[in-house]
Order: structure tokens, then C-alpha cells, then sequence
């Protein structure tokens, strides 16, 4: 793997490394209690759980596990949510997507314009073959990403995550190259 971390573009968005410059954009994201309730974490409540969160996200680089990258936005320079490939299985050749945006940024087409770069990202450099994700059951939004991205539903984790006082079920979905590749192809054509 390369030293650098891989910056990619889209036609509006800059996708680059997360860094301590970012905290106060992470902050206004993640402590937005009513949007964070997918995100499967308390909201941060402090500037330096900000920071500490983008640490970890850099952290994920130097030790191998993935990758997270800040969404620049290219017309203003602003930073409106990450997104990244993880908890990466180089033996078994998969990992798990996670992603969010500021909320005055969905329904935009910016997270799917970024997913569909990492997960070519992951397929082809990274050599994956399987990309998983787990949504809420109830993040409706974000389960109507993964299935129009060409993920499958696999079934439910039960009570897999804990936040917010209690335990929550996860979906949880797939997508491998193979399917990936043929939805690009029926795409081009």
C-alpha cells in the first residue's frame, strides 16, 4: 500500500484525507442529535470528541484497516460528511462502508457521487471482493443508497449495535465486485 493516502475526485466533490482541521465540520455533523440517531454513536457533545473522531479516522490509514475520506465539496471548500471503506480483511478481501453527510446536504445526490468512487476504490485497489454495510432498520434513506448502489439484503443482525441507552438491530447488506462490475457495464451500455 502507498504511503500517501489516495485523494479522489467527482465532478463535485474532493475526496481527501480527514485531518484535525476538519474538527469543527465534524463536530457540526455529529452532534446533530436527530440525525446522528443512524449513525450507531452518542453524539459528541464537545469540540475534542470532534478531534478525537478525526483522529480515529485518520488512525484507520496508518494502521492498515481502511480508509475514511472528508467530502470537500468543490465550490465552496466545504467539508459536509466522510465516507469510507473499513474494518478491512486484506485475507479474506472485504470490508464495511460507512458514510454521512450534513443534513442540509442529503437528498442531493453528493453521497451516492462519493460511494460509487470508493467502492471502485475498493474493488479496484484495495482487491476486495465483498463491500458489506449495515443500516437501522429504520434509516430508510440510507438502505434505498446501498440497494440503488446494487448492494443485497443479507438479513438482520440482531441487536448488534448498543447506543442511545439500547440495543438496535442492524441489516445488513452486500455488495461483491462481480455485481458491482456487471451493474457498471448495464450502466454503459
Amino acid at each position: 500500500m502507498s504511503l500517501l493516502f489516495p485523494t479522489l475526485s467527482t465532478a463535485r466533490l474532493r475526496l481527501r484525507r480527514v485531518t484535525m482541521q476538519d474538527a469543527d465540520a465534524l463536530f457540526a455533523i455529529h452532534s446533530d442529535v436527530e440525525w446522528m440517531k443512524w449513525y450507531g454513536v452518542e453524539p459528541v457533545t464537545q469540540r475534542v470528541q470532534a478531534e478525537q473522531l478525526a483522529d480515529m479516522f485518520s488512525g484507520w490509514f496508518v494502521a492498515g484497516t481502511g480508509f475514511r475520506w472528508a467530502l470537500e465539496r468543490r465550490l465552496d471548500g466545504r467539508l459536509i460528511g466522510t465516507c469510507g471503506l473499513f474494518r478491512w480483511n486484506k485475507s479474506w478481501r472485504n470490508c464495511v462502508i460507512g458514510y454521512e453527510l450534513a443534513r442540509d446536504c442529503r437528498r442531493q445526490g453528493y453521497m451516492r457521487e462519493a460511494l460509487e468512487t470508493v467502492i471502485d476504490y475498493g474493488f479496484d485497489r484495495m482487491q476486495v471482493h465483498r463491500i458489506q454495510a449495515e443500516t437501522h432498520p429504520d434509516n430508510h434513506d440510507s438502505i434505498q443508497l446501498a440497494q440503488r448502489l446494487g448492494f443485497r439484503y443479507e438479513g438482520v443482525h440482531r441487536e448488534q449495535a448498543y447506543w442511545s441507552g439500547h440495543y438496535h438491530d442492524l441489516n445488513c447488506y452486500s455488495l461483491l465486485e462481480q455485481d458491482w462490475r456487471q451493474s457498471q457495464r448495464s450502466r454503459d451500455d
